[in-house]
């Protein structure tokens, strides 16, 4: 057997021994050894195989399965600038903790810096966003120490295939394979909260620094404390509108805790990062904390859901926040005209089953309008924000999942179009929010500076549903809510595509600001 195919098999058999059911692979020759392995065990019904040509989709797809199945996924590429095509991802893995499992094919060590075809440094192409790394040659390597490192974050494996890259046998190198997964090693004791303050807040970051919707609602019980959610769909305790009303100086004054407790990242929402700012003390509960935010400054810091222990809480505190919510409520449900306030207040109210929640206006909008509920498993890609593999990352969690529904911004569609090609079992529809550029920077202090539309508007004049449709992807552009909601009643099969085309940014950013303008008389 040659040293490549050997090294392949090995690789291949150890992961699907850990529990690994998942790889996804973009094609290349460089990697066709572990490429062919992987189809080898995919034909056994040992792995699910998914194929995306492109490196960049694929990694975010990864990315999105290994979130929402809770387990490693590999994802193979071949040599060169498909590798960096991965660093995206790789990233966003790196804030958020996803066992992301990166194996880059390479030729030998010696062709480097020698003019060798499709040779660059791949070796440490990642830096310190990943947990572990290996350059690794010969026909054999153990993988303990990066299966264990998995449970912190994404890890590099660079595989030398030396030629020949076909298998020389056709060996059972499949047989007798016994898939014992370790368990997650058990963390240290997080300690005890102690609270000696009656008026404190509870923040909530979108992905909960990783701590269970259960975890957290056990910390949110316990205190008793007015609790604001960036993700107020798995919250129904949570105060709705909080960045609504706390838009208001007066208002935010008035609220300003003894004691912020800010689970995961602080939110998107400027008025509620200066609620926190304003408070006396501040608590931070983020298992980041110990491998990627390690200079996060607060009074405390807990790196594990700790047990709490909190003297009584102020009900008449309490009170004041639950009446700001109800009078913002009222508020908020007279808005009438077909808006993405009234977009996010209605996909929030009837949304079911499994969503994703792209970054931008989108998840700004979920958390400002929606009211708090529960039944909704959520997800976001919130380590970076960034605009890149919205479409991509909600694939992959649709693909662990019956279906999903993914809520995204025109150019985020636009950013991560190749997402849509290739072949997949996937149930998702995509609801494609246009309002023809980049409609947060109009909420923001550029919006109306010289230069805006060209640098940050950024119109694209384009039929988003005519684009999917070229793609083969079922697609319908909506103009009103009532036609949003005669396809919302359809089921989701397949990928589709609903656009939901919207009056003028300038419009929307108007519409914000004179709510906010009214909640200072609540």
């Amino acid at each position: 057997m040659n040293t490549s195919t050997s090294l392949a098999r090995v690789i291949v058999r150890q992961l699907i021994e850990a529990g690994i059911t998942d790889a996804v692979i973009s094609p290349g020759s460089r990697n066709a050894p572990i490429s062919l392995a992987m189809y080898a065990a995919s034909e056994k019904g040992l792995l699910n195989l998914h194929i995306r040509i492109d490196e960049r989709s694929a990694a975010y797809f990864a990315l999105g399965l290994a979130k929402a199945s809770g387990r490693p996924v590999p994802i193979i590429c071949t040599s060169g600038t498909a590798v960096a095509n991965y660093h995206p991802a790789v990233l966003e893995a790196h804030h958020s903790n996803v066992p992301l499992l990166v194996l880059t094919a390479d030729r030998p060590a010696n062709l480097r810096r020698t003019g060798a075809n499709q040779t660059t440094e791949q070796a440490r192409i990642f830096g310190g966003a990943v947990r572990y790394f290996a350059d690794v040659s010969g026909g054999v390597f153990p993988l303990e120490l990066p299966l264990d490192s998995l449970h912190r974050g994404p890890v590099h494996l660079n595989l030398q295939f030396e030629e020949p890259l076909l298998p020389d046998d056709s060996s059972d190198w499949l047989s007798e394979i016994k898939i014992l997964p370790k368990a997650k090693p058990a963390g240290k004791s997080a300690g005890t909260l102690k609270v000696n303050t009656a008026r404190g807040v509870l923040v909530i970051g979108h992905d909960r620094g990783g701590l269970s919707v259960a975890e957290v609602s056990q910390i949110a019980k316990d205190l008793n404390w007015p609790v604001i959610s960036e993700d107020p769909l798995s919250f129904p305790d949570a105060i709705s509108h909080a960045a609504l009303f706390l838009a208001s100086p007066t208002i935010r004054k008035n609220l300003a805790p003894e004691t912020a407790v800010v689970i995961g990242r602080t939110t998107l929402s400027r008025s509620v990062n200066a609620l926190i700012s304003s408070a006396r003390s501040q608590i931070v509960v983020d298992p980041r904390m110990a491998t990627v935010d390690t200079y996060r400054v607060a009074d405390q810091r807990f790196i594990a859901a700790p047990k709490v222990e909190a003297k009584p809480a102020d009900l008449d505190w309490l009170e004041q926040w639950q009446k700001l919510s109800q009078r913002t409520s009222k508020l908020v449900a007279e808005i009438s005209n077909w808006s993405e306030s009234t977009l996010a207040r209605e996909l929030a109210a009837n949304l079911s089953g499994t969503v994703f929640i792209a970054s931008s206006r989108p998840i700004r909008d979920i958390e400002s309008f929606a009211s708090a509920r529960t039944g909704i498993e959520t997800f976001a890609n919130r380590g970076l924000s960034g605009i890149d593999g919205n479409i991509s990352t909600a694939l992959g969690i649709a693909t662990a999942r019956q279906s999903a529904t993914a809520i995204i911004g025109d150019l985020a569609f636009l950013h991560d179009l190749t997402g849509l090609v290739g072949n997949t079992s996937a149930n998702l529809r995509i609801i494609a929010i246009n309002n023809d550029g980049g409609g947060i920077f109009s909420t923001l202090p550029q919006a109306g500076v010289a230069g805006f539309e060209t640098v940050f508007g950024t119109p694209h004049g384009l039929d988003l549903a005519q684009i999917a449709t070229g793609l083969g992807i079922s697609a319908k552009t909506v103009t009103s809510l009532s036609e949003l909601q005669t396809e919302m009643k359809k089921p989701i099969s397949g990928i589709s595509v609903i656009v939901c085309q919207m009056p003028s940014r300038d419009a929307n950013a108007a519409q914000l600001k004179n709510l906010v303008a009214n909640l200072e008389s609540i």
